[in-house]
């Protein structure tokens, strides 16, 4: 089967590989002919590094090919899982990010079946919709309160989307990059065109938001401002999967101010895809705001490439596999 390898720091090769066989599924897992994936921000350190940036347990730091995409959506060939049915479309996460290929072998509870035939191309957001949701819903309820979102990328502006739909009472945007055109598709009030240390260093006590969400990921200096910005009493979400082992955080601060850091990953994955599925069948306009650029999967060097390179008007790109 094809597939796309990483070879070195930014450098993506078509292979030729062994394809995955039916018999050698374990139980819970499913093959998966790949349709389309998206690229996340959380690949996008490990394609600049040529590897996994940070060897998870039991892992390598290497990059098997397919590596690194986990956003799917396919058709199931084989399934070792009973509540996943060969034939079914569904979407979801490709357990070991190693779909950047023509099949992949996944957890079949990191799926959900998709009904209809509707845009493949824009069924793929419910995997980000579902972990944004998922983080929501770790910081309790939301209503009335004022919330800043870090970071206006693909998941920033999810983000926005959902505090505005849980009933945040103001929802503002921070991004050095002008994302002023999708305020109103995603409930943001106000868009801040700066850096979120500036941001941070400008607030005074009266302007700190209740809840921050720091959706810019793999970089220390944001969460930190984060922590500097929130209100007292207030609560940091930390999205996305670190890079590095430890991130220097003022403790000092977050006792004093009695703050509340949370992060995580997502749990109850097929549930919480339902949900996202629901959500976006009620309210497609999300996923074709989100989606700004569709490409083949020959194009994957250049297609990951401009997702890591912040511009005005890019948001999610979605690769046709």
């Amino acid at each position: 089967m094809w597939a796309q390898q990483l070879t070195g720091p930014g450098t993506l090769q078509p292979v030729e590989v062994p394809a995955p066989a039916a018999g050698d599924l374990r139980a819970g897992e499913v093959l998966v002919a790949l349709e389309h994936g998206a690229i996340c921000g959380s690949d996008l350190p490990y394609f600049r590094a040529g590897r996994r940036a940070v060897a998870a347990p039991g892992r390598p730091a290497g990059a098997p090919p397919g590596f690194p995409m986990h956003e799917i959506v396919g058709r199931v060939r084989a399934s070792h899982d009973p509540d996943v049915s060969v034939g079914d479309r569904v979407v979801g996460w490709a357990s070991r990010e190693d779909a950047l290929a023509e099949l992949v072998v996944t957890a079949g509870a990191g799926l959900h079946p998709v009904s209809g035939n509707g845009d493949r191309a824009m069924t793929v957001v419910a995997q980000p919709m579902a972990c944004v949701m998922y983080a929501v819903d770790q910081l309790g309820d939301v209503r009335g309160k004022r919330a800043a979102v870090l970071g206006l990328g693909s998941i920033g502006m999810l983000f926005a989307w959902v505090l505005r739909q849980r009933g945040a009472a103001t929802v503002v945007g921070v991004d050095p990059v002008d994302r002023t055109a999708h305020a109103a598709a995603f409930g943001l009030d106000e868009v801040l065109v700066t850096g979120s240390g500036p941001w941070s260093e400008s607030l005074d006590a009266a302007g700190r938001p209740d809840v921050v969400v720091e959706a810019v990921g793999h970089q220390t200096a944001t969460v930190g401002d984060a922590v500097r910005a929130v209100a007292d009493g207030g609560t940091v979400y930390c999205f996305g999967i670190p890079v590095r082992e430890a991130y220097p955080i003022d403790v000092f601060t977050v006792v004093r101010r009695n703050l509340r850091i949370v992060g995580g990953v997502t749990k109850d994955r097929r549930a919480v895809l339902g949900r996202a599925l629901a959500h976006l069948r009620q309210r497609p306009h999300v996923a074709t705001e989100l989606v700004t650029d569709i490409r083949s999967g020959a194009d994957a060097p250049a297609a990951y490439t401009a997702a890591g390179t912040p511009s005005v008007g890019r948001l999610k790109t979605v690769l046709a596999l």
